[in-house]
């Protein structure tokens, strides 16, 4: 990591008063949760199925094996023992501070929220939350845990999933379009742990038309081009180390 680099972005954060944080999968590692597309990643672990990784995460997954889905989910995707890292703290103290206006997340783990940040828009939707796909009885994780395979809702007996948003299916374009604003208007705009390739998601950069794009990422990203500052490594420590 240059160390340049980061007292250059330190500054930055110390004078500006409108930050937006961007993150992904990697804003989370730190904290046990794996990403999905690195060599240690969700979508490259030995599967006991026959499925791929992607299709069991689709919405045509779901309607025509609401069992398997069901089971994958709880088994591979929930870490209800995972706690906030640093960089879910950094961005809590940044927030306390005045300086960070949103955390825009792809990430479905609900840490932010743990950690204490109070304005995160979770383009993805999240595992805290579910809901019957019949009459939208809400549940808790809590409840769909306690079951194997289908989960049916106690009201109508249809399909209780989370509110995630699954391969096939459409962002909420009103938090996408908030995301967007936010974006558009900020000074600086940190991007973390992402590998900027998901869209619509990896859009949001082309909303962006200052010049304090900060990109933080353990590896390249296709995109590192387009920042005015790239910091290479974990930012679950390289975030702390920016507000330390």
């Amino acid at each position: 990591m240059d160390n340049e680099v980061l007292k250059n972005v330190k500054e930055l954060i110390e004078k500006s008063s409108n930050i937006v944080f961007f993150g992904g999968a990697g804003v989370s590692t730190a904290s046990g949760i794996p990403d999905f597309r690195s060599a240690t990643g969700l979508y490259n672990k030995k599967q006991n199925t026959a499925y791929p990784p992607e299709y069991m995460l689709s919405h045509d997954f779901i309607v025509k094996h609401p069992d398997q889905f069901s089971d994958y989910v709880r088994q591979n995707l929930i870490y209800g023992e995972a706690q906030p890292n640093g960089a879910h703290k950094a961005l809590v103290k940044l927030e306390e501070q005045g300086k960070l206006k949103a955390v825009i997340t792809q990430n479905i783990d609900g840490l932010h929220q743990k950690a204490g940040s109070s304005n995160v828009l979770e383009l993805h939707g999240n595992l805290t939350d579910y809901y019957c796909i019949g009459c939208k009885k809400e549940y808790s994780q809590q409840e769909f845990c306690a079951h194997n395979g289908t989960f049916g809702c106690t009201k109508c007996g249809n399909v209780v999933r989370p509110k995630v948003v699954l391969y096939g299916e459409g962002l909420d374009m009103s938090i996408y379009w908030t995301a967007v604003k936010f974006v558009q208007h900020a000074d600086v705009l940190i991007v973390g742990g992402t590998s900027l390739v998901v869209h619509p998601a990896a859009g949001l950069l082309d909303y962006y038309h200052g010049h304090k794009l900060v990109l933080i990422n353990i590896e390249k990203t296709s995109e590192d081009y387009r920042a005015d500052y790239v910091l290479q490594g974990d930012v679950s420590k390289i975030l702390w180390d920016l507000i330390d």
